[in-house]
């Protein structure tokens, strides 16, 4: 192993120059792994173009009818004109020119079946680009990311192909399009222009601008003024929505408020001299909200006029802006929009009578915890708008209900059991299918493997339609008659399958991903562990990775990678989901990473745990499956145990040596949001709950900063728009006061993720190996 010496706080640090195995070296060493169908317009077959070899690949033809598969080293060969119309689906595109908002964490596979490489840009809330990575021709890569984040994507350094505003919905991005023509990044945009609405006849067009509407009639051009009774201060927001028989139209009005700035200082900008004052609206927990209700008219004897609102089902909204999103039922007659109390422990469907102004609830979910309202408020409205599919928790597990709209049936049930739908990918109105993910079906399996599965509309014909024992990707036909189904574990490399869509039957293993070459090189699969957590009763899944040089007769230090935010789940599940935490192993730790109580996807008593209660971050069941481990395993120390993280990682990472110092000796934070009313609202409010109450002290960082045990690594990014790094210059302030001793390292022109960054992963090596390597 090629050795380097590394001065650090006068004493000589041995480590690592490189990883043994680099992700480019992983990515050239695994062989028929991705799968990109391209379908025959007749949906009867499909080729796709696979490496199998150091430089060798072919292209294979697939019936889909009878699975037979014919491979050649073109598609000529394969009776497949280049230029023959095939199906793939297209790259999602956006006018978003930089990043608006920042909403729940996504993992984006980027898949690009171009002949050049294509670069990632990730545009931050100023406009500009920042650099990540490199998706090589023929190959894909995980990116995390999250919803409503904006990324550019340029093809072979220089053509641009297009942005993409991330959807909490999206989990693969096909980049297979041609370059779209847009203006440079920054360019001036132009001043929008007054709300205005065409009503669907053509007739009336209705104009808003601060508290005024005009209504012309196109017929005649008419203008006339439409006076409306608005709160003192109030302005219209957002579009105007006409119902389909144009006698109708409602806008959002509210009295805005003045959003929290957060100042961060550019050191060190690269055009001048002179630090910079860097200033973006950042709300934060317990900050005022404005409260936008809908303003209705409707024609009365031929005249548009206002229709009084009661607003007793939504008085005190969550809102992330001054509009509503409106939609209004086929026959014209209601609206709907949504309500989400602030607390997010009440959440409704509301429907406003037209005529009347009367409110009603289609639906209506109550916690007395947290209602998880940006994974599981998913809906759709069925044909006619007579019908409502949506997910609930409702009896502790998350699944499928269906709703008279009208409200004259009760809500039926259309799954149930000890398990979770995780995502609707499709619905067949005509015939009442919906196909959807879902995890813990079966109790010999991993809880978390994601399986494919279809329902009626009516509850029967459940079915589950992937048996392998993994996690699956689903990639449908164009008509969804057929799916390809890709699954793997993180100890078993992808295997890829063809399954009817109608009953889950198998047509043929299209591909099975061949590691020989990447084992020979020294790769090595980690090992996955479950062990009951602090209940003695309930299990808990983690994943230990071991160097590739291991020695069983050598004791290792220990290392957790802690993120244990409760909006999801975090131990990796499929293959190839190992490149940072194998790195670290290789420096000579064993790398351990699991999934404890307050976390995702285990059903609402799991997931309540971090209810007010974000310093929990699952630590009792953690520290019990790492000891479970430890125990059939004398080669992991517990006496030499470290522990890193970044955001709620790095709150967690710095906790462990508060609350838990008698078994965590180390810890690295980076970005950590330290005191959650410091952190961003949307995030801290949905589990730590509304009013800003004692709990937020009591899961503080910075007012328990005097307890500090052990060896603490701060890590900032001077730049971090996603946690305001004030988060961590206030506990570097609390340590202070406490006289404790620790190490702090802010880096200069980096965002949020600093750590990552390549000096902040040596940085963070070279801390742990100081620390816990002998």
């Amino acid at each position: 192993m090629a050795l380097m010496q590394f001065l650090w706080g006068g004493s000589q640090i041995l480590f690592a120059a490189e990883p043994i195995l680099s992700e480019a070296q992983f990515r050239e060493h695994i062989y028929r792994m991705n799968v990109q169908p391209h379908w025959l317009p007749d949906e009867t077959a499909f080729w796709y173009h696979v490496r199998t070899g150091a430089d060798i690949s072919e292209y294979v033809l697939v019936n889909a009818e009878t699975g037979t598969r014919k491979s050649g080293e073109t598609l000529q060969s394969l009776g497949i004109s280049e230029t023959t119309e095939t199906r793939t689906s297209t790259l999602p595109r956006t006018t978003d020119r930089k990043t608006g908002h920042t909403g729940a964490p996504c993992r984006i596979t980027f898949l690009n079946v171009l002949k050049s490489p294509v670069s990632l840009y990730w545009i931050n809330s100023s406009g500009e680009r920042i650099f990540y990575r490199t998706v090589a021709s023929n190959d894909s890569l995980v990116q995390n990311t999250f919803e409503g984040h904006v990324w550019l994507l340029i093809e072979d350094g220089k053509k641009r192909l297009c942005t993409v505003k991330i959807d909490p919905f999206m989990s693969r991005i096909l980049i297979d399009g041609a370059p779209e023509s847009l203006p440079e990044d920054n360019e001036a945009q132009p001043r929008p222009a007054p709300r205005s609405g065409i009503s669907p006849d053509g007739t009336w067009q209705a104009r808003a601008d601060e508290a005024q509407i005009v209504l012309t009639n196109l017929m005649t051009n008419e203008k006339v003024d439409l006076p409306a009774a608005l709160q003192a201060g109030a302005r219209y927001f957002g579009e105007i929505r006409w119902n389909r028989q144009s006698d109708a139209f409602v806008i959002s009005a509210t009295v805005p408020v003045q959003k929290r700035q957060v100042s961060i200082v550019e050191t060190s900008p690269q055009d001048q001299v002179e630090p910079k004052t860097i200033k973006f609206d950042y709300v934060k927990p317990g900050d005022p909200l404005p409260q936008p209700a809908p303003v209705q008219f409707h024609l009365v004897d031929g005249q548009f006029q206002q229709q009084e609102i009661e607003n007793a089902l939504f008085p005190n909204q969550f809102t992330s802006g001054n509009t509503q999103d409106y939609r209004w039922s086929e026959d014209g007659s209601e609206f709907y929009f949504d309500y989400n109390q602030r607390g997010h422990q009440c959440y409704r469907i509301l429907a406003v009578n037209a005529n009347t102004g009367a409110v009603r609830s289609v639906v209506e979910e109550t916690s007395p915890t947290f209602i998880d309202y940006q994974l599981k408020s998913w809906r759709h409205w069925g044909q006619a708008d007579k019908t409502l599919l949506w997910l609930s928790e409702r009896d502790g597990w998350c699944h499928l209900w269906r709703y008279d709209v009208s409200g004259s049936t009760p809500p039926q049930q259309l799954t149930s059991g000890n398990w979770v739908v995780r995502k609707v990918l499709a619905v067949d109105d005509t015939a009442g299918t919906i196909w959807f993910t879902a995890s813990g079906l079966r109790p010999e399996e991993d809880p978390y493997h994601v399986h494919l599965c279809r329902v009626q509309d009516d509850g029967t014909g459940f079915q589950q339609l992937t048996t392998g024992d993994g996690d699956h990707d689903i990639q449908f036909s164009p008509g969804r008659k057929y799916f390809l189904d890709t699954w793997s574990r993180i100890d078993c490399p992808p295997v890829t399958e063809l399954r009817r869509t109608d009953n889950g039957r198998l047509i043929c293993e299209v591909e099975r991903a061949d590691i020989s070459s990447w084992l020979a090189m020294g790769g090595n699969l980690p090992e996955r562990f479950v062990a009951k957590g602090r209940d003695g009763k309930t299990d808990i899944y983690g994943v230990i990775f071991k160097p590739s040089n291991f020695n069983p007769e050598k004791k290792y230090p220990i290392v957790e990678n802690v993120y244990a935010g409760p909006h999801a789940a975090f131990a990796p599940r499929k293959f190839g989901e190992l490149k940072k935490r194998q790195d670290l192993a290789e420096q000579g730790f064993i790398v351990v990473q699991a999934d404890g109580m307050g976390t995702n996807f285990r059903g609402k008593a799991f997931h309540d745990v971090c209810w007010k209660n974000l310093k929990d971050a699952g630590f009792p069941d953690r520290i019990a499956w790492i000891k479970a481990a430890a125990s059939t395993r004398p080669w992991m120390d517990l006496s030499r145990v470290g522990i890193y993280g970044g955001s709620a990682g790095g709150q967690s990472a710095m906790r462990a040596l508060l609350d838990h110092a008698d078994f965590y000796h180390v810890a690295v934070a980076d970005c950590g949001c330290h005191d959650n009313r410091m952190d961003k609202i949307w995030w801290n409010e949905q589990w730590m709950g509304w009013p800003v109450d004692e709990s937020y002290k009591q899961s503080s960082n910075v007012e328990d900063a005097d307890r500090l045990q052990g060896q603490l690594l701060l890590i900032v990014g001077e730049l971090d728009h996603n946690v305001d790094p004030a988060s961590t210059y206030q506990v570097v302030a609390a340590l202070q006061r406490a006289r404790k001793s620790f190490s702090f390292m802010p880096i200069m022109n980096t965002g949020h993720g600093a750590a990552e960054t390549e000096f902040g992963v040596r940085l963070r090596q070279k801390f742990l190996i100081e620390h816990l390597r002998p």
